[in-house]
């Protein structure tokens, strides 16, 4: 899966300045609905927050993966956030989270695109010299030729 193609200009936000994870959250929706991917912004965020709720999506390393499947996206796509502070997600290994990708599916497609995106990203984020690359990314053009290594 080609993560660079999921991606849109209007769904990069570096940096991001927000307070909390819902915040977060919610500015990665709008993005995406800018950037065409979200039709449905309130059954998408809902989407989000349900999936927010059975466990945290901060994966550890500094990075959170929030993701939804909801019948108000049109199409795949990621939004990223490069966080202007670090902020709590009840992260897995306890630490604050800096960077932020999140995945939108559509509710049909759900099953395969979901987990694709899941796997490539996360085959990547296990390496630490891609996280320490991503989390000195300083705009979009240095994001989108780190993401190309996918």
């Amino acid at each position: 899966m080609n993560i660079l193609q999921l991606l849109n200009e209007q769904s990069i936000q570096i940096p991001l300045k927000a307070g909390d994870k819902n915040e977060i959250i919610g500015e990665m929706v709008r993005s995406l609905e800018a950037a065409g991917v979200v039709t449905d912004k309130a059954a998408f965020l809902e989407a989000v927050l349900a999936r927010e709720n059975t466990g945290s999506t901060g994966i550890g390393f500094q990075v959170a993966i929030p993701h939804g499947k909801s019948a108000g996206v049109a199409q795949a796509g990621i939004a990223f956030a490069k966080l202007a502070s670090p902020v709590d997600w009840q992260s897995l290994d306890g630490q604050p989270v800096q960077a932020v990708f999140m995945i939108a599916v559509p509710e049909a497609a759900a099953g395969n695109d979901h987990l694709k995106i899941l796997i490539s990203l996360s085959r990547k984020l296990i390496d630490d010299d891609f996280r320490s690359s991503l989390l000195a990314v300083s705009d979009a053009e240095q994001l989108k030729q780190l993401l190309a290594t996918i």
